[in-house]
């Protein structure tokens, strides 16, 4: 987007990334480091992915990956929203992977591109300052 003022919206913002495929998480690093975005983790099992968002740290939204090696990360999800963090959920199955709690979440469907990480990001900081 050329509008600057509309690109300070996500200016800053720390953004746990949660993905076991590696390549895939530098790739989303990448995409977050040109919005502006600063990247926590990333979490590559579930286990570092719960003890990041249980950690005493200010996390502004969220990426997971729904399958991290076989398992969902549902938890991390239901511990980020307990806090009041938005999550974006990633998945090769769209929307059909996710639980009814979940219904009108950010989706995106791999593979994404940059824009639509912005767009997702864009939505769930707008729901969090509009809630």
């Amino acid at each position: 987007m050329s509008d600057t003022g509309a690109n300070r919206i996500l200016e800053g913002l720390r953004i746990l990334v949660v993905e076991d495929e590696a390549m895939i998480a530098m790739l989303m690093e990448d995409m977050l480091a040109d919005l502006g975005c600063v990247v926590i983790g990333p979490a590559y099992s579930l286990e570092s992915a719960m003890e990041m968002a249980a950690a005493p740290m200010a996390i502004d939204a969220a990426v997971l990956d729904v399958n991290l090696g076989g398992k969902s990360s549902f938890d991390v999800a239901d511990a980020l929203k307990a806090r009041g963090v938005p999550a974006i959920f990633s998945t090769g199955y769209g929307e059909s992977g996710l639980r009814a709690v979940d219904d009108g979440a950010q989706v995106l469907q791999k593979p994404f591109r940059a824009g639509d990480l912005e767009r997702a990001l864009r939505t769930v900081m707008d729901g969090a300052t509009a809630g």
